[in-house]
C-alpha cells in the first residue's frame, strides 16, 4: 500500500484574521445578547453526551422548561436545532397525510406553520387578520365548527408585528371539538405570561434567543398527553428522521438511548439560562419585560414615534414602531448600528419600510438599555 502524501488542492486556503466582532447591543427581534453566566456556561469543558453528568443536566433542563412553560407535560426537552427546527417538529410528528390544520394567520409565522404543514401533507386551512390584530375566541371558535380540523395552530407572539395572541377560551373550545391546539411562544416564552396546563395547549415550541437569552440552536418543544396520544396512533412514520419524537424521545425519556449527538454545550448555555430566569422568578421577570417596554411605548411616543398595535395587545418583548413620514427606516437601521453599535431592525411583508421591530428581551429588557436606545433614536431622526 503506497502511505504518500496525495498533492492537496490549495487553491480554497486562506488565511483569516482571529475573530474580533463588535460590541452590538442587539435590540431587534432576535437574537439577543446573553450574560457573563451563560457564556462561562457555554465554554464548559465538554463531556459525552451519554456522560452520566450530562444525564443528570438533562433532567434539570427539562424540569425547568416545564417551569417556564407552566406545564407538567413529561414530553418536554430541547430540540437539537434552531427554534424553526421545534416548530417543524411539532408539525412533523403531529401531522399525517389528509390532517385537516387550521392556522391563523395574522404575521409571517403563521404562515411558515402553513407552509411546514403543507409539505408534511396537511389539508392545510387559514384564517385570515391583518398584521398586528389578534383572533377572538369566537372567530376562532367558528372557525373551529366549520373546518373540524385535528390541529389548530396559533401564534402566541407573531415575532413579525409585535402582537400577542389572547389565549381565553381557546383551549377549551379546542377540546369540545377534538382538536389538538399547537402554540408558537418563541418571542413569549420567559418574557410574557404563558401557561400550557391552564390554556390546554397541546404542543408548543420556543426558541432560546430571544426572551431566554441564550445563544441561538437549541429549541424547546413540548408534546402533552394528547399530542403523544396522535403521535402513538400514526398510521405512517414520521417522516423527518432528524425530528422523529419516537426516535428522539428514547434519548430523553427514561431510556436515554443514542439517537443524536447532542450538542452538549448549547444545552450547558440553555439550563444556564433557564435557572437565571427561575433565579429571578417568572412573576418579577413579567413585570421587569412589561415595565419596560411601557417606558419604551412613552418614550417613543414622546419623540412622535406612534406604535403599530394595540396596548391590549402588545408585547413586552417585541415593539412595532411606526416610522415617522417622510423618515427612512433603513437609513436609521443604520445610523444606529455605525454610531451606538445598537441593532434594531425593519419589518418584512405588508409592514416593509413601515415599522422599526425592536426588542427589550430577557437579558436585554433593561432601563438603561431603553434610555440609550431612546437616546439614539431621537438623534438618528435629527441627523436624517
Amino acid at each position: 500500500m503506497d502511505h504518500r502524501i496525495p498533492v492537496v488542492d490549495n487553491k480554497h486556503r486562506i488565511t483569516t484574521t482571529q475573530l474580533d466582532l463588535p460590541p452590538r447591543l442587539l435590540l431587534g427581534p432576535g437574537p439577543s445578547n446573553y450574560c457573563n453566566r451563560v457564556r462561562l456556561a457555554l465554554s464548559t469543558n465538554e463531556i459525552g453526551h451519554l456522560d452520566p453528568k450530562f444525564i443528570e443536566l438533562m433532567n434539570e433542563t427539562q424540569e425547568l422548561l416545564r417551569y417556564v412553560w407552566q406545564t407538567d407535560n413529561k414530553f418536554t426537552i430541547p430540540v437539537s436545532g434552531t427554534g424553526s427546527a421545534a416548530m417543524e417538529a411539532t408539525l412533523a410528528n403531529c401531522v399525517e397525510p389528509g390532517d385537516v390544520v387550521l392556522i391563523g394567520v395574522n404575521g409571517y409565522f403563521g404562515d411558515r406553520l402553513c407552509d411546514m404543514a403543507l409539505r408534511y401533507g396537511a389539508d392545510v386551512r387559514r384564517i385570515h387578520k391583518a398584521w398586528g390584530d389578534v383572533f377572538t375566541p369566537d372567530e376562532i371558535g367558528e372557525a373551529i365548527e366549520q373546518h373540524r380540523p385535528v390541529i389548530l395552530g396559533l401564534i402566541h407572539a407573531e415575532t413579525a408585528t409585535g402582537a400577542m395572541q389572547p389565549m381565553d377560551r381557546i383551549g377549551k373550545l379546542c377540546r369540545e371539538f377534538d382538536c389538538l391546539l399547537l402554540l408558537d411562544t418563541v418571542t413569549s416564552l420567559g418574557g410574557a405570561p404563558v401557561f400550557l396546563d391552564r390554556w390546554h395547549v397541546d404542543m408548543a415550541y420556543s426558541g432560546s434567543q430571544k426572551c431566554i437569552s441564550c445563544p441561538p440552536g437549541i429549541a424547546p418543544l413540548t408534546l402533552g398527553p394528547r399530542a403523544i396520544e396522535k403521535l402513538n396512533r400514526r398510521k405512517t412514520k414520521v417522516a423527518n428522521w432528524y425530528l422523529d419524537m419516537t426516535l428522539v424521545g428514547k434519548y430523553w425519556g427514561a431510556e436515554r438511548t443514542y439517537h443524536h449527538t447532542a450538542p452538549v454545550n448549547m444545552n450547558f448555555a440553555l439550563r444556564e439560562a433557564l435557572r437565571i430566569i427561575a433565579e429571578e422568578g417568572l412573576e418579577h421577570r413579567w413585570e421587569r419585560h412589561l415595565r419596560n417596554a411601557k417606558a419604551l411605548w412613552e418614550g417613543l411616543e414622546e419623540i412622535g414615534i406612534g406604535l403599530h398595535v394595540d396596548e391590549e395587545y402588545r408585547l413586552p418583548s417585541l415593539t412595532a414602531a411606526l416610522v415617522p413620514d417622510g423618515v427612512d427606516a433603513k437609513a436609521v437601521i443604520g445610523y444606529l448600528l455605525k454610531n451606538y453599535n445598537i441593532e434594531i431592525s425593519g419589518a418584512f411583508g405588508p409592514l416593509a419600510g413601515k415599522v422599526w421591530r425592536i426588542g427589550l428581551m430577557g437579558h436585554n429588557s433593561r432601563k438603561e438599555n431603553v434610555v440609550l436606545l431612546l437616546a439614539a433614536i431621537k438623534d438618528a431622526l435629527e441627523a436624517a
